[in-house]
């Protein structure tokens, strides 16, 4: 609980980002012995600027983190670290993990078979009507719907997901302290019901633009794969598709009309490689993700139906040896998107487990 304290503030202190937070405390060995050391000893590291060091420095005050943790803990959200098993396990695997996500609502181990739904604000009655389809479609399956919460296609597909009682989270590009955009606000409290709403930012940091392209890395990163559902030229979803791309996460794309702005940045990521998604099967049969049926509430899976080709290699590979997920990629040959949609269908069938990043037979 102590190091949870410190960590909150470190990663918390303006200037100290996920990376620079991560590698401090590998330095140092735990985000406590950084509040500790002294201001040559932080430059010494020579992990950050002295501009970085100093703000390091003047917002060590154990008075406010005591503060700033009671008031966390007060308005029942719940937090996790890098280190805890609650943190999710595909957002664990990215280049640079938020080290402390902020959550109100309630993260599950079934949320590792996730799915990002993304798109534009402004989106065309098409665009809102398919993210509704696909997210309620995929819920049904018992797949979670990951997004971002925005006005468009981001809350259509929330609610899809919602309204097929499935789960969804929001990501949100600022604190949980607020909704934004304010409109949303029953939208976020729906969420909670069923799925949560998360932030690596503190609890009382406002809504900045500059704050959401980073929340991109998160949307995909707790997914599989992300749809882009609309998406104008310049769209912030593309964005995320450049994220899940970088973190070997399968990216799909709807595609619209060819003379409709709506639609020219999906038509791209179509041009250039990304998955047409016609169908729902489109996504299940590209990410290995089985049906899924749900039964009060409960998913209910055949442990002996049989495996896809890409379950199968990992499974000769690992009778040999336990690994990694990258080297599990390395050795099988495999895409690492499916690698990691591979991986979780093992571990649900109960076929094999994971321990410290390491994957095993049972």
């Amino acid at each position: 609980m102590v190091e949870k304290k410190f960590l909150m503030w470190l990663s918390s202190v303006p200037g100290v980002g996920s990376k620079s937070c991560m590698n401090l405390i590998k330095y140092f060995g735990s985000a406590e012995n950084v509040y500790r050391c002294s201001f040559s000893e932080l430059m010494a590291s020579g992990i950050i600027r002295e501009q970085t060091a100093e703000s390091i420095a003047a917002n060590r005050k154990i008075e406010k983190i005591n503060e700033y943790f009671r008031i966390v803990k007060d308005n029942g959200i719940k937090v996790y670290t890098i280190f805890e098993n609650e943190y999710p396990e595909n957002l664990k695997q990215i280049y640079d993990p938020p080290p402390v996500l902020y959550v109100k609502g309630e993260l599950l181990n079934r949320d590792s078979l996730a799915v990002g739904i993304v798109g534009s604000r402004k989106a065309s009655d098409y665009g809102l009507k398919t993210a509704h389809r696909i997210a309620a479609r995929l819920a049904e399956l018992g797949i979670t719907i990951v997004s971002g919460m925005a006005l468009g296609i981001d809350s259509a597909a929330h609610r899809g997901a919602l309204e097929v009682n499935g789960r969804t989270i929001a990501v949100f590009g600022c604190g949980l302290k607020y909704t934004y955009p304010m409109s949303n606000y029953r939208l976020s409290q729906e969420i909670q019901k069923n799925g949560a709403i998360i932030s690596e930012y503190p609890f009382d940091t406002e809504a900045y633009p500059s704050q959401f392209p980073a929340r991109n890395r998160i949307i995909s990163g707790m997914s599989l794969g992300v749809i882009v559902v609309e998406a104008g030229e310049k769209s912030g979803s593309l964005i995320t598709a450049d994220f899940a791309l970088e973190q070997g996460r399968e990216v799909f794309a709807v595609p619209g009309n060819i003379t409709s702005t709506y639609s020219k940045g999906t038509n791209e990521l179509i041009k250039y490689g990304a998955k047409l998604v016609s169908r729902i099967e489109d996504i299940t049969e590209e990410l290995n993700l089985e049906l899924i049926y749900k039964k009060n509430d409960n998913i209910i899976m055949n442990k002996n139906s049989a495996l896809s080709e890409e379950e199968c290699i990992i499974l000769r590979f690992l009778k040999r040896k336990s690994g990694d997920k990258d080297e599990i990629t390395a050795a099988t040959g495999l895409q690492p998107g499916k690698v990691l949609a591979a991986l979780t269908m093992l571990e649900i069938k109960g076929l094999i487990q994971q321990i410290d990043g390491n994957y095993l037979l049972f």
